[in-house]
């Protein structure tokens, strides 16, 4: 299988994040590209260079007013007096529905969900590249690979059209779907991320072109808290193309393969022509949010289930934090994938 990466993507290197209101050290560092690209070369991929793609595919799902404010805000943040190192938010607005301000300070507020998205002075470059890592894991898909596997990082599934959050800035998973429907009347994007993907719900709501589904602990007393809950269906052409299965924290293999095949149902019945796998490892045993816990051979079960769709897929590296599993993990997973596809 190809796998898509640039160095550029190891950059972006944030230092803080505040966690139930104590600063803690941001876990979305760059030693997980070193982990990840272990795991993936374990596996048999091939690590190719996404070529630039320039805006256009990013624009297709996010907002111009939120990529010029990414391009921008780091610049401007620096000419605050006394501003942090970092661009860190510290107001948000009650509704979205009214004025835009004029500030940077309101402009992160406006644009930045919470406090795990840090903006750096190589986070924009960081994210364009990890998106074009993304569309070219598509375009390969496009060009009849069965399937290719994105090694994005920073992740984007909980990036909206116009707002960052939890470690992500430009929803890589929503740009490889909307990449694919140049050639696919309908792509399916199933997210198996230990947190739920509400960025990507969020895109694809009012939409009927683009099955989102998400097996996630249960976001009742989880981030993102807000989305993920199963009576989420989407809205106007979207309602019923959005589907959400909350399981209970702690969660393991025989679980998390039960709403799989559930999640497979939904699928069935959609009729995509190309799936798109956002792939979060944080849903293991010994990941450091500890929210479900799926074993090493139960990712191998995983990436073996979703292959047996036959669907051309694209493989979407969301979230995965520093443990020593991690790469035999993704390991597992794209094994598990790929020995499904040739049998």
């Amino acid at each position: 299988m190809k796998a898509l990466y640039a160095e550029e993507q190891k950059r972006h290197d944030p230092k803080a994040f505040l966690s139930s209101g104590a600063p803690q050290p941001n876990p979305e560092n760059p030693e997980r590209v070193e982990r990840l690209l272990a795991g993936a070369k374990a596996a048999g991929c091939r690590i190719e260079r996404p070529r630039a793609h320039g805006l256009g595919p990013v624009a297709a799902v996010h907002t111009p007013e939120y990529l010029g404010f990414l391009e921008h805000i780091f610049a401007r943040w620096q000419r605050i007096e006394g501003a942090s190192a970092e661009v860190i938010p510290n107001i948000h607005p009650i509704a979205r529905n009214g004025s835009y301000p004029a500030s940077a300070a309101g402009q992160a507020g406006y644009h930045m969900a919470d406090t795990a998205c840090p903006i750096s002075a190589e986070t924009w470059q960081s994210a364009l590249w990890s998106a074009w890592s993304a569309v070219a894991a598509a375009e390969a898909v496009m060009s009849g690979a069965p399937a290719a596997y994105a090694l994005c990082r920073p992740p984007g599934h909980h990036a909206f059209a116009d707002v960052a959050g939890g470690f992500c800035f430009i929803n890589n998973s929503a740009v490889a779907a909307q990449t694919l429907r140049k050639s696919a009347a309908r792509v399916a994007i199933l997210d198996v991320d230990l947190h739920h993907g509400n960025g990507t719900q969020g895109i694809f709501y009012a939409r009927s072109d683009v099955l989102t589904v998400s097996l996630h602990a249960d976001p009742v007393r989880f981030y993102p808290f807000f989305w993920g809950h199963a009576d989420e269906r989407g809205e106007g052409p979207g309602l019923g193309y959005n589907f959400n299965l909350p399981l209970p924290r702690k969660s393991a293999d025989v679980a998390f393969l039960e709403a799989l095949e559930v999640a497979f149902q939904r699928i069935r019945a959609f009729s995509p022509d190309a799936l798109v796998v956002a792939l979060g490892l944080d849903a293991f045993e010994g990941d450091p949010f500890g929210g479900l816990s799926v074993t090493t051979p139960g990712f191998s079960r995983v990436g073996e289930a979703i292959a047996k769709l036959g669907l051309p897929t694209v493989i979407v590296q969301e979230g995965g934090y520093l443990c020593d599993a991690l790469g035999d993990n993704l390991t597992a997973f794209l094994t598990g994938f790929g020995g499904a596809r040739a049998r």
